[in-house]
């Protein structure tokens, strides 16, 4: 029997919207038209799942994707470059088992956008493509939505999966400092918020309670809670403030009823092997965990690879001991085995791997023990799968990797063409709880060069 989606059915929610709406003189053949309208704009997907490796703190590009070895004393870092598997191409040596993947990925090495200062911006700009300079501060319910809640809207998973996840943190805005934005549905709505597992991976007891029946509650009996539950929404729904609530009430029931769910997050269930080759700690474990999510529906999974903003990448002093000695190891063996493990499972082509961070770091080395700064003028970022070409090294920078020399691109861009893969127009309206319009990437545009 077919089952209606959110295409060709008006959800009885979306005409409560409506019938409330209209009492603020909003017309119900404006809101149709709109909904026409932005389901005739879909596109053909090249990807149906993403992993976002998000390097939260702002990695280094200058000793990582672009390499100056001809760069003056105070510039040119310590590592050496060697060759990859694209002709020319050459990455950090301590990245031995990414340059073999080269030849499936795009890298760009001409990114820039408006925001040196703070983190939290820095990170909003690049996960939303919504750039407004040096806004600092926590999430608000007013941000522009992550990508993961735009499809958790727009294109749901067709199993009873999570539709999207974000591990291994909810990452602060330096220790102790609130949530950073980028991560969350934002004006689209407390119900569109990703599913966050804080906990280690990695650990041998881990698990997610918040996904677990409690002892002595039966399926069954679960049940009987959700038609109870369900009474209580019909007329809950007229009520403006709960209709989040009620969205997380259903996700909810759905996830603790899920084989879907409970099989993804057993990470127990692979090899010591593959666990191995992904790295036996909290960032490589997450990774890995990534990978069982999309295979069993997931739409989208985020790993923010810091607790907060200033724990990782944020390399303004030791750069090069923090670099060579514990982040490119781990993040060297996490993401070519992602990429890998896809391939040899037959899911890289439908699925993106997209790994970048918040800005690079500057062209000078400090001399808090050879450090970089914060650096916004140019960085690099790295996508495998999902329709990118294979084997593009998209843009350059100047001879000291400070500014982009040819085809400049912003993180609008970036999240414009990362929709585009993922079948949603980058261009089309999405809708605050007042029903008031935004264009879903504020300003960029899809690079089809980058696409396959």
């Amino acid at each position: 029997m077919h089952q209606p989606d959110s295409t060709d059915v008006l959800s009885r929610r979306r005409l409560l919207q409506m019938g409330g709406l209209g009492l603020m003189g909003v017309s119900l053949p404006r809101l149709l038209a709109a909904d026409d309208a932005n389901r005739a704009e879909a596109i053909q997907p090249s990807a149906d799942a993403a992993v976002i490796v998000f390097l939260n703190g702002g990695p280094s590009h200058l000793d990582m994707w672009d390499l100056k070895p001809d760069a003056p004393d105070g510039i040119r870092g310590e590592f050496s470059p060697i060759a990859s598997s694209v002709p020319g191409y050459q990455v950090s040596e301590h990245m031995p088992r990414l340059a073999q993947q080269m030849h499936r990925a795009t890298v760009v090495r001409s990114m820039h956008h408006g925001v040196n200062n703070a983190h939290a911006a820095a990170v909003y700009a690049a996960m939303t493509g919504h750039d407004r300079g040096e806004i600092g501060g926590g999430t608000r319910p007013t941000d522009y939505p992550t990508p993961g809640a735009v499809l958790d809207k727009l294109r749901p998973p067709t199993t009873n999966a999570v539709s999207h996840v974000c591990l291994p943190y909810i990452t602060k805005e330096g220790a102790g400092g609130p949530p950073q934005p980028g991560f969350f549905a934002g004006f689209m709505g407390q119900q569109h918020d990703p599913l966050f597992v804080l906990k280690d991976p990695n650990a041998a007891d881990f698990s997610v309670p918040e996904l677990t029946l409690q002892v002595g509650l039966s399926s069954q009996r679960l049940g009987e809670r959700k038609a109870l539950f369900s009474q209580l929404d019909h007329e809950l729904q007229t009520i403006a403030s709960s209709r989040g609530m009620s969205g997380l009430q259903q996700r909810a029931f759905d996830l603790l009823t899920s084989r879907e769910a409970q099989d993804a997050l057993n990470i127990g269930a692979e090899s010591d092997k593959l666990r191995d080759s992904y790295g036996r700690n909290i960032y490589g474990q997450s990774v890995l965990l990534a990978r069982r999510l999309i295979e069993a529906g997931t739409r989208l999974v985020t790993v923010s690879w810091a607790p907060d903003a200033n724990a990782t990448w944020d390399t303004h002093g030791s750069n090069f001991q923090s670099l060579k000695t514990r982040l490119l190891p781990q993040l060297d063996a996490a993401v070519s085995s992602l990429v890998q493990d896809l391939a040899d499972r037959g899911r890289l082509n439908r699925t993106l791997v997209a790994v970048f961070g918040d800005f690079g770091r500057t062209p000078k080395i400090n001399g808090n023990n050879a450090g970089r700064d914060h650096w916004n003028f140019c960085y690099s970022l790295m996508l495998i799968g999902g329709g990118f070409r294979q084997g593009l090294i998209y843009g350059t920078s100047d001879k000291t990797g400070a500014f982009p020399a040819s085809s400049p691109l912003t993180p609008g861009d970036i999240i414009a063409t990362i929709y585009h893969s993922l079948g949603i127009r980058h261009d089309r309206m999405i809708y605050d709880p007042l029903e008031r319009p935004h264009r879903l990437v504020p300003v960029g545009d899809v690079v089809y060069d980058l696409l396959g």
